[in-house]
C-alpha cells in the first residue's frame, strides 16, 4: 500500500488564495473548504486508500513558547482563519482521518505518520503532501518521499540533496543556519544557503562545526567570520535546529490501518449543503460504489 499524508493547512491556504470567494447562505466564506474536500476526494477517486490530514487547528504550537518571534494566527485573514475547523470537520464527515493540531503543528503531524507509516513494513511508499522545506527532514531513500501535488513533483532523498546540498538529517541544522522566514527564525548573520550546505556536507550537524576556521577541511568564503558567529551564538543556533527539527511524538494514533478511507460518514451530506457543493457528495458516493 502507499500512504498519503497530507499538510491541510498549506491546501488551505492554497485554495483559499486560488478559488474565487463563495459565501453560504449562513455568511460563511466556504470556497477554500470545499476545494480542499474536493482536491481530496479527486486524490481517493484516482487510487489513493491510505490517507490523513494534519492541520495547525490554533496555529500557535509549543514553539511559541521558545521564541516569541515564531510565527503565529496575526496576519491571518478572518475569511481564511474560520475556515480551519469547518474544514477539519467536512473532511472528517468526507472519511478521511484527520490530526488537527493544539500544542504541535500539522508538520509535526506529517514527521510522526511518516515515522508510523515508515516502520510498517506493508507500506510500499509514503508520500508527505507538502512543498514545505521543513519536511525535506524526513524523507528517506526513495521510499519516503515529497509530493508537491500543485507543480506533481516528487522528491527523494537525492532530490533532497540536489535542492539543499545536504542530506535530509541535516535539514534542521541547514534551517537553523540559515533561517525560515516563513516560521519567523532568522538563522545566522552571514550565513548563507551555499556556505552553510557546503560546510554541513562535511561536518553533518551544528555541533560537529569546528569553532575555529582554521581547523575547518572545507573552503568557504568568509570562513572566519563564519566561524566567529557560530562561536558566538551556537546556542541560538540550538535552539533554532529545536524549532525547526519536527516533533515525531506527535500524537497521529498508532496503526496505518486507521488511514484507510472507508467511504463517507451518514452526515456528509449536511456538510455538502454547508459549503453549497452537492456534487461532493456524488464524488464520495461514486468512489465507494
Amino acid at each position: 500500500m502507499n500512504v498519503h499524508l497530507v499538510d491541510g493547512t498549506y491546501e488551505l491556504f492554497r485554495h483559499y488564495y486560488a478559488l474565487p470567494s463563495h459565501v453560504n447562505d449562513d455568511g460563511e466564506e466556504v470556497a477554500a473548504t470545499r476545494g480542499v474536500v474536493r482536491s481530496l476526494l479527486s486524490m481517493v477517486r484516482d487510487g489513493a486508500t491510505h490517507v490523513a490530514v494534519a492541520t495547525d487547528h490554533v496555529v500557535e504550537s509549543f514553539r511559541n513558547e521558545l521564541w516569541p518571534d515564531y510565527k503565529d494566527a496575526s496576519g491571518i485573514e478572518p475569511e481564511l482563519l474560520a475556515q480551519f475547523e469547518p474544514l477539519e470537520e467536512a473532511l472528517r464527515a468526507a472519511g478521511f482521518r484527520v490530526w488537527a493540531m493544539t500544542e504541535y503543528e500539522a508538520d509535526d503531524a506529517l514527521a510522526a505518520g511518516a515515522a508510523l507509516a515508515g516502520a510498517d513494513d506493508r507500506v510500499e511508499r509514503v508520500l508527505i503532501c507538502t512543498p514545505d522545506k521543513d519536511l525535506a527532514q524526513c524523507v528517506k531513500g526513495e521510499r519516503v518521499v515529497q509530493l508537491d501535488r500543485r507543480k506533481r513533483v516528487v522528491t527523494d532523498e537525492d532530490g533532497v540533496v540536489e535542492k539543499f546540498g545536504v542530506r535530509p538529517a541535516s535539514i534542521p541544522d541547514y534551517l537553523a543556519l540559515v533561517g525560515d522566514s516563513a516560521d519567523g527564525f532568522p538563522g545566522l548573520p552571514g550565513w548563507g544557503a551555499k556556505s552553510t550546505a557546503t560546510v554541513l556536507a562535511h561536518y553533518g550537524h551544528i555541533e560537529n562545526i569546528p569553532s575555529s576556521a582554521e581547523d575547518w577541511k572545507v573552503a568557504v568564503r568568509g570562513a572566519a567570520r563564519l566561524a566567529a558567529t557560530l562561536a558566538e551564538e551556537r546556542e541560538l543556533a540550538r535552539l533554532f535546529r529545536r524549532l525547526a527539527t519536527l516533533a515525531v511524538e506527535a500524537p497521529v494514533g498508532e496503526r496505518v490501518d486507521e488511514l484507510r478511507w472507508t467511504g463517507p460518514a451518514r452526515h456528509f451530506g449536511d456538510w455538502c449543503e454547508r459549503l453549497d457543493a452537492p456534487e461532493l457528495l456524488e464524488l464520495a458516493d461514486g468512489i465507494g460504489g
